[in-house]
């Protein structure tokens, strides 16, 4: 049988499986991480919306059921300067839609904003020593990579351009992901935010391969061992994954994301900016084709999000998928139904099944 050619993800972060479980926020679980790690990929915990407590009790509960290599994911955006003018006009905007759902449009706020890496995150980092450290929208300050590199911890971030993906290789990441436009959730991009010019990952992978020395990972419309052969032959080292994972058992996502999620198509998806002030892919819902999908109405990332979240739980509560973020790529449609670890292997084995087909070997 064809085997996977390319060790150099496998080496850098001491896996089995060119697979990398994509951290999604709000969706991923510790038994998802564990299940994807201990298949043999990379399971990966999402952070942003967790606290420094609850960052420190996941990694703990994932420790105690695994050995193998995680990666724990970070945001690196600058958190903008108060604005209560944009503030208000946001209410304004969504004053229509707090009436509707029987709510006072001056309901406080709650939960947790997305929150970048800071020193309180760099101090759990030391104290956990996770494998891998992963970055989106690009990297934090120097310092903080450096005393991440001090721990042994390999880096990578993503990239949706080959400009992007050499700043990266430039700051010292040992791997890039390249996330092609057909990704789901939020939008890698950190030196340029013009979503018009943002590059497939079929085109983006090869050209990006063909620049930088680091090893690459695709992301970006890829559920299917087909997908994971396409981008081994673009000349990727390793896939990451997201989307398919949503619909694992593992998951945790609303009941309205999941039946989204299940009649998704191919012309499902749009990127958008009105749930969080940032660029990101979801299935196409009511707030979407209201205000959007891209408005410069939008509170700056990651404030927008938080005026619409009595809303959204109001709608939800009626089964109602009119503000919630549903975020997907675009290949949805192409996701088995299985258990997160059961899926890891599958995707590894369909894709070696198709390059066994096509090179004739057996």
């Amino acid at each position: 049988m064809t085997r996977w050619t390319d060790r150099r993800i496998l080496d850098l972060f001491g896996i089995e499986l060119p697979i990398v479980q994509a951290p999604m926020a709000g969706a991923t679980t510790v038994d998802m991480v564990v299940a994807a790690s201990n298949a043999g990929g990379l399971g990966s915990l999402p952070s942003a919306q967790l606290s420094v407590e609850q960052l420190r009790d996941a990694l703990h509960l994932i420790r105690t059921a695994t050995y193998k290599p995680i990666n724990v994911n970070f945001f690196s955006h600058v958190p903008p300067h108060d604005d209560a003018a944009v503030q208000l006009r946001w209410r304004a905007i969504l004053a229509p839609y707090f009436f509707e759902m029987g709510l006072d449009p001056s309901t406080p706020t709650s939960g947790r904003a997305r929150a970048p890496f800071d020193e309180l995150f760099c101090e759990v980092v030391e104290e956990f020593k996770p494998n891998v450290v992963s970055f989106h929208f690009g990297l934090p300050e120097i310092s903080l990579v450096n005393r991440v590199k001090a721990t042994g911890a390999k880096v990578i971030s993503s990239a949706t351009t080959v400009e992007e993906a050499l700043w990266l290789e430039v700051n010292g990441v040992d791997a890039i992901i390249a996330m092609g436009f057909e990704a789901g959730g939020h939008r890698g991009n950190f030196l340029m935010d013009d979503m018009s010019t943002q590059v497939g990952t079929m085109a983006l992978v090869p050209q990006i391969v063909d620049t930088v020395k680091v090893p690459v990972i695709a992301a970006g419309g890829i559920s299917d061992g087909r997908g994971m052969a396409a981008a081994l032959m673009l000349g990727a080292s390793a896939v990451q994954i997201g989307t398919a994972y949503l619909f694992c058992p593992e998951a945790k996502i609303p009941a309205v994301h999941a039946a989204a999620l299940d009649s998704a198509g191919d012309d499902s998806t749009a990127i958008t900016n009105v749930f969080t002030g940032r660029p990101a892919r979801g299935v196409i819902n009511r707030i979407m084709r209201e205000l959007g999908p891209i408005s410069k109405s939008v509170p700056p990332f990651p404030t927008a999000a938080a005026a619409l979240g009595a809303i959204r739980a109001k709608a939800e509560a009626s089964g109602r998928d009119d503000f919630t973020n549903l975020w997907s790529g675009q290949a949805a449609r192409l996701a088995a139904r299985l258990p997160a670890g059961e899926l890891t292997r599958r995707l590894l084995d369909e894709a070696l099944a198709v390059l066994d087909n096509r090179t004739g070997r057996s």
